[in-house]
């Protein structure tokens, strides 16, 4: 298991996009809020090494929010 320990890899879960000029990004200031093109309802994506490894959907417990695996991808989807 030690090698194990030493293999480092990236987890992103992608709940939508946005798509905005530089200059308004630039003008955001700590906090702000950005307005995502996704419901609540919608699937998010998982990537492990920004490669696209499995879809899910968002679960609320009280104060915490995770995520549930719908699917997992094949090697041979991307």
């Amino acid at each position: 298991m030690n090698s194990i320990d030493k293999v480092h890899v990236e987890i992103s879960v992608v709940l939508g996009k946005a798509v905005m000029p530089i200059h308004q990004l630039l003008k955001m200031g700590r906090g702000a809020v950005i307005e995502l093109n996704a419901g609540e309802s919608d699937e998010v994506w998982l990537l492990a090494n920004n490669q696209p490894i499995a879809r899910g959907e968002i679960v609320v417990q009280g104060d915490h929010v995770g995520v549930s695996i719908t699917e997992v991808l094949n090697t041979y989807d991307f």
